[in-house]
């Protein structure tokens, strides 16, 4: 168990998995998955680990996902793209800028590869993979069989899809297919994008600006070891917002499919946990949202506890309970949040 992980988890955790192997094919991804399970191992796909928490070394098989490959296709309105799911999220942005393809820019420098994006459905700045995604093609990599989900298929909701699920969790994404408009058209519906306002607009400026956006919020994991935002930011009822919305009359908000939707960064700044060193574990100054580990010599276990001190703590301020969008692993493979973080937000 001397197979480090460091390198592949961003928040820099010193944990080691039994076995670690570069896929660069599909029919070496099925060999190895069917022999580890056969052996009753855990297996585990990984991009770059830019969204996962690990608690301990892991006892199984660790799949580094590079299975590359952009092809396109175009008809008289469309883009069509089809991804292998190894390719990076940031390099098939800057990809299509240079091919004059135009719709990604909103989504510049999220970190991850193209599969695991898409199950996580990112999303920033106004837009989210689901807006271009037309279908997903998936394998079960006992059977080898491939199946395809159109975009209804695959039950997009806020970082969420079907891929997170219980009964799909046995599938690993291979490939993508997005369809981009020719006739290019701003999206500067972001509050802090309406700067860009003007007859000068291009793609290639908002691709500028999203990326120093993101580099001056979000620290490089390289020097302190981050997940980038670690929960999600919760929806409400209308009632129960306006009534905290009376309370807090200075409370960042948006309207949202007849819910009211909260900062989780705001929330957890009113908690003052910018004051608070937990065996070396912090928010972010920029940035209450981005748990880090500071000295990169934190376990796992104690950048855990720091969250389930947040989740109480607002939850008990504000009774808005945060939903974890960092993915928990343990030894033998993820772990269902509600283990630690209790209550439900069923508002």
């Amino acid at each position: 168990m001397n197979n480090s992980l460091k390198i592949l988890n961003t928040f820099n955790l010193k944990i080691n998995g039994y076995k670690i192997s570069i896929i660069k094919n599909l029919q070496k991804l099925c060999q190895l998955w069917k022999k580890y399970k056969k052996k009753h191992y855990p297996c585990l796909v990984l991009g770059e680990g830019s969204n996962v928490l690990f608690l301990n070394n892991f006892y199984g098989l660790v799949i580094i996902n590079r299975i590359k490959g952009i092809y396109i296709r175009e008809s008289k309105n469309y883009w069509n793209l089809h991804i292998n799911s190894g390719e990076s999220w940031h390099k098939l942005v800057k990809f299509t800028l240079k091919n004059k393809i135009y719709g990604l820019e909103n989504l510049a420098l999220i970190p991850g590869r193209v599969g695991s994006a898409l199950v996580q459905n990112i999303g920033a700045y106004g837009s989210s993979i689901k807006d271009f995604c037309q279908y997903v093609d998936f394998i079960d990599p006992i059977s080898k069989k491939i199946k395809r989900f159109n975009n209804r298929d695959c039950q997009f909701k806020y970082r969420d899809s079907i891929f997170k699920h219980k009964n799909y969790k046995k599938y690993i994404v291979i490939s993508v297919g997005l369809f981009l408009s020719k006739k290019w058209i701003p999206n500067l519906r972001y509050s802090s994008l309406k700067y860009l306002k003007n007859d000068n607009i291009t793609p290639q400026k908002i691709f500028n600006y999203i990326c120093n956006i993101r580099r001056k919020k979000i620290p490089n994991h390289k020097i302190y070891g981050n997940a980038g935002s670690f929960f999600k930011n919760p929806s409400i009822s209308l009632e129960k917002g306006s009534k905290l919305l009376q309370m807090y009359n200075n409370m960042p908000y948006t309207l949202q499919d007849n819910c009211i939707k909260l900062f989780a960064g705001w929330l957890i700044n009113q908690c003052n946990f910018k004051k608070y060193l937990y065996k070396g574990v912090t928010v972010h100054s920029k940035q209450s949202l981005i748990i880090l580990n500071k000295f990169n010599n934190s376990l796992g276990i104690d950048i855990l506890n720091f969250a389930i001190k947040i989740y109480n703590t607002v939850g008990n301020k504000f009774d808005v309970w945060l939903e974890p969008e960092v993915i928990i692993i343990d030894s033998y493979g993820e772990i269902n949040p509600l283990i630690f973080f209790k209550k439900n937000n069923n508002n």
